[in-house]
Order: structure tokens, then sequence, then C-alpha cells
């Protein structure tokens, strides 16, 4: 595996929800079991939003449409799709980190989808080949948006992303 610096990232500004809503759709198209986003920023920046378009994304891939609540309560939501489960974290309320193997969390990654909101709480569980993706308050309606990854192959794709992205705005 090819190892790069997360120095490497991308940043673009997200002027609507329904360009942060591309963005996770097309982030999810590409996205395969195995796969872990990393979703950090502020409350209420964007995180649980772009959460919801990106499995929703996921799970419309095989017929299923269904309402994505925010895990902050439950810690943990899981959907399940026919090639795998698709796990949805949020750990704003995790009490210590000590929790995440009892969630089962650090099993899933790399076995299964998944997408955690205030990862800082996994510590040491950090998966090696997580995408970062952070939000930041621009205005009140537009967010900066840093996507980073520390392998360079995935990062490469990501970048594709972005400039199909930027083509389609």
């Amino acid at each position: 595996m090819n190892k790069s610096n997360l120095q490497l990232g991308i940043s673009i500004l997200l002027s609507s929800e329904d360009k942060t809503s591309l963005l996770a759709r097309q982030i999810a198209d590409s996205s395969s079991t195995g796969t872990t986003i990393l979703l950090s920023g502020e409350i209420g920046a964007g995180k649980t939003f772009f959460a919801r378009k990106y499995i929703q994304k996921l799970l419309s891939k095989h017929g299923v449409i269904e309402d994505i609540p925010s895990p902050t309560y439950t810690l943990v939501q899981t959907y399940q799709t026919p090639d795998s489960e698709i796990w949805h974290a949020d750990l704003y309320r995790l009490p210590s980190t000590d929790d995440i193997t009892e969630l089962g969390l650090s099993e899933a990654f790399g076995n299964e989808i998944c997408i955690v909101e205030w990862p800082e709480k996994l510590k040491n569980y950090l998966p090696a080949n997580a995408i970062y993706i952070n939000f930041k308050y621009h205005s009140d309606t537009t967010r900066i948006c840093n996507i980073m990854c520390h392998d360079e192959e995935i990062m490469n794709g990501l970048k594709l992303i972005i400039k199909k992205f930027k083509n389609e705005l």
C-alpha cells in the first residue's frame, strides 16, 4: 500500500445543502466494503447531513429508501445491503474509548462501510485508510470542506471525484 501525508488534502467550498448532498452522493458512488469516512467539524457544520445523504445514496443503489436518523443517542446505527453493512456512528456522547470495541466498531473498520462523526474520540482506533472530511463554517450557508486520506490511491480517487463534482456545479 502506498502511503501519503494528510497534507495532500483537497479544500472545496460548499455553498448550499444541494452541493453538500451532491458531494456525499458522489463519494458514495465510489465507496465499497472497507471504506471508512471520518467526519469532523463543529456542531451544526454539516456532518450528519453529509452522512444521511451518503447513506441514502448507498441504500438507493439497492432500491432501499430509508430515513436516516442521527445515532447521537444510540451511538451506532447499521443498515444492511446485499453487499455489506453500513455503520453510521456518532461518537459525540461516547463515554470512553474502551467502548469502541464493545460497540463492534473496531471490527467493522475494513470489513464494512463505516461513516463516523466525531472521530477524534477514536484515538488509537483510527483506521489506516480512512477518508477524513472536515467541515468548517465559512458563513451561515457555506462550509469549507477539507478532504484528506493517508492512502495515495484513495486520495487520487478522491481527486477525480472532486474534479467531477466541480464540473457539475
